[in-house]
């Protein structure tokens, strides 16, 4: 059973030309899109955890160790570092959220370009199969001409 072998030059004029979705990705983005994703990068890293951790450490520890007249936040004012450190993590949390969505928007682009490189792989090695498959066809067919060549020869 033979089948018609499907060419490679079909299977590339149906195929749709390959995208680097990463850049395209980085065109659509807005100013303030990008802005979220630069914050998300940087607030997500163990370098900003440490900087901000420290810096705490070191606030609390002078201005309730230090002697009284260097200490440059006495009592009341540390509730002002606790309010301004929540305020701080309120505006951060939301820039965090668009930029992860932003991130899984662009994972979702290359899920989809890789699934549609995928499915042109397949066609293309689908059809070198075929091919292949033919070919083994064919030789065979020459196999038992040749073998029945050598019997007619030793007969005759």
């Amino acid at each position: 059973m033979k089948h018609a072998p499907i060419l490679l030059g079909e299977i590339k004029k149906e195929a749709s030309p390959i995208i680097d979705v990463n850049k395209v990705h980085r065109e659509r983005l807005s100013f303030l899109e990008k802005f979220a994703l630069a914050v998300t990068r940087k607030v997500g890293t163990m370098g900003f955890f440490l900087i901000i951790f420290v810096w705490t450490a070191f606030w609390i520890t002078w201005n309730t160790i230090a002697p009284v007249e260097f200490r440059f936040d006495p009592f009341p004012a540390f509730e002002l570092w606790i309010i301004i450190s929540n305020i701080i993590q309120l505006s951060l949390l939301p820039l965090i959220m668009v930029g992860q969505n932003l991130m899984n928007k662009h994972a979702e682009m290359r899920s989809e370009a890789d699934f549609a490189l995928n499915v042109r792989t397949e066609k293309e090695i689908e059809a070198i199969l075929m091919h292949l498959e033919n070919q083994n066809e064919m030789l065979l067919e020459l196999l038992k001409q040749k073998k029945g060549v050598r019997k007619a020869i030793n007969r005759g």
